[in-house]
């Protein structure tokens, strides 16, 4: 195993000073290729178990579930609640998930899809304006228009009824005494409500309140407490996932969106009462002698990278990063996201061809259009008669993934959302409601015909969260790892299974890793993180490069051939390893 430490590619993260640990390496100002703001970091390597979560709140409360001898599900459960009050701008229990679960006694990979679902009110005419054209994004995204059914809270409590060990209510303690004592906000919080990337959060009460105390916002540093929120969740713990889709608390979110001073919604209280998960087939696929396994439809993260991977398969991508390489990625990740923004849908609704996607004639057959030079706008292939027209979704990148591995070795691979920062900014119960129906296309047609991933009654709106596990060539997990992002997930994930898998990284090498994205349009490079030489070789190639901050959030966990866990977190954003 090479060494832990490696030179961090770095902008300028803002760390929570009360929880983070301290880095364990000091500054320095290596600079040979071009890199600026750089500092050492060393992975973490525990023996037993690990939690890797966006806050250090979060991670630490499910390691301390899986200290008290609990399961990883019993720690997701931990992790989530605690999330719903120190990230309320990512995720929480007014959004949804997609659920990865692998269970090492009966050595079977499970996936729960607890995604969103349209009102049974709304209609492909959702988000178009009285001239029958659609609105403006952000002004769909604002209000209870833009909310659709919360799905987490019964996603967890499915997993934990068929998977969990502790008391359903012991989960939720820690998030529950937190927020009646009050948390630490964070640099990046009280940044992002300063920043008003979400203007309904300064406009919508009790939203604007709340993150706006006496009319300034929410300071760094300040202890913040959210007894609406605890209230929430001790009924939660209390009643189960009915004290959230039934009774007074559905009561209130019904309230909250049908009477929003911003564009009213459609939620009723028959959609909370009827939600329901669903238990879907992963998808998998082979690359370098691993199995690369995520979610499928609605998910289009996990065939879109299996795609790119098994399209990459046929090149030589060196032992080490390199433009070349990085190129062949943008080439496989144009062609992945033409398939993926035509075909992907909710398969309850659509039929989506993801195995002809996948397909190794297919592939050759794509494979084949990639050159050394940058090929333009990619088309996707002729799959499904025609029958659907390509139509891109606006997923906004303020989500959150945890990977957990308990003492057994279960693991669990989470991506959970409100969508946009701060979500739709209307709020109940203490909690944020998200704005997850901005995930359909606004549009749901255009000259040539209907879009799959329009707004139908009940239907799941398209997404690219991608939760990975991957497995050795024994069957067993390997690594875990996923990330926020909105679209730019799909690629985050798979360079970093790349630096993982053919570049000879460990996790937190591959996570800190100058990060490339390219979704069939320009190809983004990593301001002041990626290396001179990377833009002037893709610009030679006749790549559009756009240099621009991507801001990723992976967490990841390796199981080392000793059996030990290494973790990594995302410099990017507040991530923390906990464990044992």
């Amino acid at each position: 195993m090479k060494k832990l430490s490696r030179l961090l590619w770095l902008a300028a993260p803002l760390f929570l000073a009360a929880c983070q640990p301290t880095p364990t390496g000091a500054p320095t100002a290596f600079d040979p290729e071009g890199h600026t703001g750089r500092i050492a970091q060393e992975a973490v390597v525990l023996n037993d178990y690990m939690v890797v979560a966006a806050n250090p709140y979060a991670a630490e409360a499910g390691a301390d579930i899986l200290r008290q001898g609990g399961h990883a599900i019993d720690a997701a459960v931990a992790v989530q609640a605690m999330l719903t009050l120190v990230e309320p701008q990512s995720s929480g229990i007014g959004g949804g998930a997609f659920i990865l679960y692998w269970d090492a006694k009966t050595k079977q990979l499970y996936t729960l899809d607890a995604r969103e679902t349209a009102p049974a009110e709304a209609d492909e005419n959702l988000f178009l304006n009285t001239q029958g054209q659609p609105v403006r994004w952000i002004d769909a995204v604002v209000g209870g228009r833009s909310v659709g059914t919360p799905g987490i809270v019964k996603g967890l409590e499915e997993a934990h009824q068929r998977f969990g060990r502790l008391p359903w209510a012991h989960l939720f303690e820690s998030a529950i005494e937190r927020a009646e004592e009050g948390f630490v906000v964070s640099d990046r919080l009280a940044q992002l409500v300063a920043m008003g990337i979400n203007p309904g959060l300064a406009q919508l009460e009790p939203a604007k309140s709340y993150f706006f105390p006496n009319g300034q916002p929410l300071a760094a540093g300040t202890l913040k407490k959210n007894p609406a929120l605890a209230e929430s969740l001790r009924t939660i713990a209390n009643e189960g996932a009915d004290g959230f889709y039934q009774g007074p608390l559905a009561e209130a979110m019904v309230q909250a969106v049908r009477h929003s001073a911003i564009a009213p919604g459609r939620l009723n209280i028959q959609d909370l009462a009827n939600y329901h998960v669903v238990w879907r087939e992963p998808v998998c696929g082979a690359y370098r002698e691993l199995d690369v396994c995520s979610m499928g439809p609605p998910s289009s993260g996990g065939t879109t990278i299996v795609q790119m991977l098994k399209l990459l398969e046929g090149f030589e991508l060196g032992e080490h990063v390199n433009t070349e390489a990085l190129h062949y990625f943008t080439q496989a990740s144009r062609l992945a996201f033409a398939d993926r923004n035509t075909y992907s849908a909710d398969p309850d609704f659509i039929e989506v061809p993801v195995q002809a996607m996948l397909a190794d004639d297919y592939i050759e057959m794509r494979r084949s259009l990639i050159s050394e030079r940058d090929m333009g706008t990619a088309q996707a292939g002729d799959l499904a008669g025609g029958q659907w027209v390509m139509a891109a979704s606006l997923e906004q990148p303020n989500t959150s993934h945890f990977s957990i591995v308990d003492q057994e070795g279960n693991a669990v691979s989470i991506t959970t959302t409100i969508e946009m920062g701060f979500g739709s900014t209307v709020m109940a119960g203490g909690f944020l409601l998200n704005n997850q129906l901005t995930d359909f296309s606004l549009n749901p047609r255009n000259a040539e015909g209907l879009v799959a991933n329009r707004v139908e009654p009940g239907k799941r709106p398209r997404s690219s969260m991608s939760p990975v596990i991957v497995f050795d060539e024994h069957g067993q997990p390997l690594h875990v790892l996923g990330s926020p992002g909105g679209p730019r997930i799909i690629n985050y994930v798979a360079q970093t299974i790349l630096g993982l898998v053919d570049w000879n990284m460990d996790m937190q090498e591959a996570i800190d890793m100058p990060r490339m994205t390219n979704m069939n349009g320009s190809t983004a490079v990593e301001a002041e993180l990626a290396p001179l030489n990377w833009v002037e070789d893709l610009t030679k190639r006749g790549h559009t490069v756009e240099v621009r901050a991507l801001n990723s959030g992976l967490h990841g966990i390796t199981r080392l051939p000793d059996g030990r866990l290494l973790g990594g977190a995302d410099p990017r954003r507040e991530g923390h390893v906990a464990g044992q």
